[in-house]
């Protein structure tokens, strides 16, 4: 491939085996060769004035400016020279482009294969060691005699008893496998009967379920993931051809 061509010769032409080895020491070498076919491949993408306009706008946003006439004040707070910044929006912008042109057609197919580790969910927890205190205090919940959260602030032997036993909203897989698989086909507003994952009883009550939709942001979170995926892949086959 052109782009793995391209980065081999440079850096067989500039950095010795010597330096190589040396940057390889340090943990430098990957991120260096990712770098270089980052740019070898966003190359050629055009940045037009208002791609770099709408970039430096959205700069000026995160950095609590309201538009473009306060663009001086903000160089003046990164105390970087104008051409940096530009340049590097023009990197991002490229990056962006390139991204959404080589893999929207593949985003929505993956987005479909994540969707359930994408979607997420707000649940109320309480775990103790002791099964019989959880089956008590599953019982006052079912019965309305105590309510979740103050019986997860009183008795709640995990981290949930500083948040009043609510957890999210989280990703079903940041949870254990065992408490993901119960959550997923849960009724929200539904008390779970006490069941045992390791050394823990959990009490368990679905609040909320919020399903992840396509959206813009998502669609680019795609692209990006497929993006650095390909990255990861380039260089690991340009660093297998260096050390030949």
């Amino acid at each position: 491939m052109v782009v793995i061509s391209t980065v081999l010769s440079d850096l067989q032409r500039v950095i010795s085996a010597e330096g190589r080895a040396l940057l390889q020491r340090y943990n430098l070498l990957v991120p260096l060769v990712e770098q270089m076919i980052t740019a070898q491949a966003i190359a050629a993408v055009e940045v037009s004035a208002k791609g770099l306009e709408q970039a430096q706008v959205e700069l000026l946003g995160q950095q609590g400016y309201e538009g473009l006439e306060q663009w001086p004040e903000l160089l003046i707070k990164l105390g970087r020279p104008e051409k940096e910044v530009l340049d590097r929006l023009r990197w991002v912008v490229r990056r962006q482009v390139f991204m959404r042109e080589r893999f929207a057609a593949k985003a929505e197919a993956r987005f479909l294969e994540r969707k359930n580790e994408l979607d997420q969910v707000v649940y109320s927890v309480l775990r103790s060691k002791n099964g019989f205190l959880a089956r008590e205090l599953y019982l006052q919940i079912e019965s309305g005699e105590s309510n979740f959260a103050d019986l997860a602030k009183r008795y709640a032997e995990g981290p949930e008893r500083n948040t009043n036993g609510i957890v999210g909203p989280v990703s079903l897989t940041q949870a254990h496998h065992a408490l993901a698989d119960k959550l997923r086909v849960a009724q929200p507003g539904v008390l779970l009967e006490p069941f045992r994952i390791a050394d823990w009883w959990l009490v368990v009550r679905l609040e909320r379920y919020l399903p992840t939709t396509l959206t813009e942001g998502v669609f680019d979170r795609m692209c990006q993931e497929m993006f650095d995926a390909w990255i990861s892949e380039q260089t690991t086959k340009t660093l297998s051809q260096l050390k030949r």
